[in-house]
């Protein structure tokens, strides 16, 4: 999809936006491919207008394959197909971030199983690990289906697959809310290795409480995490991994900020950045997802992993837009406790 982003401003009084690229699973791709220097592609579906070309050229800046993206004739108008768009301010201080989707009739929300031939991916090109997650399983009654779809192909094939909860309740409040989206949920991390979310996202996507926390989730405990995490891992026998962000909004600027990673019944803990600041938090956790995968595709161990993945988030939430402008030498860096001292 394509953001747009007031800057300093906001929205609703905005005359003029900045560009970028996002979603999701591309956050993630892109990370892995510009930070981490792996191959990576993205599978979606664009509507073929200047506003699909203009998503493409950031695909091609990015450095993601998209020799699967799927054209889809435009009809002048949008009433059959469209681009999404969101708009996003960052917010400061007391002013939290806001988003806005603008997502409906678009071409991914359009794809249905059969669309893509997954097997030709996964077995024919190798792909080692999938990831998708819950914001495209909230696009349309047929996304879940691809997804399922998908997953079971990668599966079959020996892909690794990981699925980021991402809920947005503006994506389900229309089509059931928080009982529709546990439903989704549930039945696709079933087809799942490496499930990923962040402080909320097992409450509300998934129906697990984590006991100790508030409304505003400003006391994160890791042992109410583990004890949540080892109740998900005994309803779904399958999960080899899972992964979640810690944040505490002290303010739209300064968070506290880590992660968790479970595997083998043993938690791993990234360390705890307190106070942290925040330019732009959009796209942290997709970061912390690259970053986490990356660890575990080099076959590094789950703490290097997940330390790999809270560094990558931090320094991705210092710049603008979803994608992040790390280097892997920065993300070492801050992994050993370097400064932010000129470097010159």
């Amino acid at each position: 999809m394509l953001r747009l982003d007031p800057g300093d401003g906001r929205i609703s009084t905005a005359r003029s936006f900045r560009i970028w690229e996002g979603g999701g699973e591309y956050n993630v791709a892109r990370g892995l491919r510009r930070c981490f220097g792996m191959d990576t592609a993205v599978v979606t579906a664009l509507a073929d207008n200047p506003i699909g070309r203009l998503v493409q050229d950031l695909i091609y800046q990015g450095g993601v394959d998209q020799s699967h993206l799927k054209w889809v004739p435009y009809d002048g108008v949008g009433r059959t197909v469209r681009n999404g768009l969101n708009f996003t301010e960052r917010g400061f201080g007391v002013r939290g971030a806001v988003g806005c989707s603008d997502r409906g009739n678009t071409a991914i929300s359009k794809l249905r199983a059969g669309d893509i031939d997954w097997h030709s991916i996964f077995k024919s090109e190798g792909s080692r690990w999938f990831h998708t997650g819950g914001i495209f399983a909230a696009l349309s009654e047929t996304t879940p289906q691809v997804a399922q779809e998908s997953m079971s192909a990668a599966r079959t094939s020996g892909t690794i697959v990981s699925y980021d909860l991402n809920y947005r309740e503006s994506l389900w409040k229309a089509i059931g809310g928080k009982k529709r989206a546990i439903e989704v949920n549930r039945e696709l991390v079933t087809l799942v290795d490496v499930l990923i979310g962040n402080e909320e996202d097992f409450t509300a996507a998934l129906g697990f409480d984590v006991e100790g926390t508030d409304e505003n989730l400003s006391k994160l405990d890791v042992e109410h995490f583990r004890s949540m995490i080892e109740k998900v891992v005994k309803e779904f026998p399958n999960l080899k991994a899972v992964a979640t962000t810690l944040r505490n909004a002290k303010t739209a600027t300064v968070n506290d900020w880590s992660a968790v990673c479970y595997v083998d019944r043993n938690l791993y803990c990234a360390g705890v950045r307190e106070n942290l600041e925040i330019y732009d938090r959009i796209g942290g956790g997709d970061s912390f997802a690259s970053g986490l995968i990356y660890g575990f595709l080099t076959e590094r161990d789950p703490q290097w992993s997940v330390e790999c993945g809270a560094a990558h988030g931090a320094l991705a939430m210092t710049t603008p837009g979803d994608t992040t402008m790390a280097t892997f030498s920065e993300v070492e860096k801050l992994m050993k406790g370097g400064s932010a001292r000129v470097a010159r």
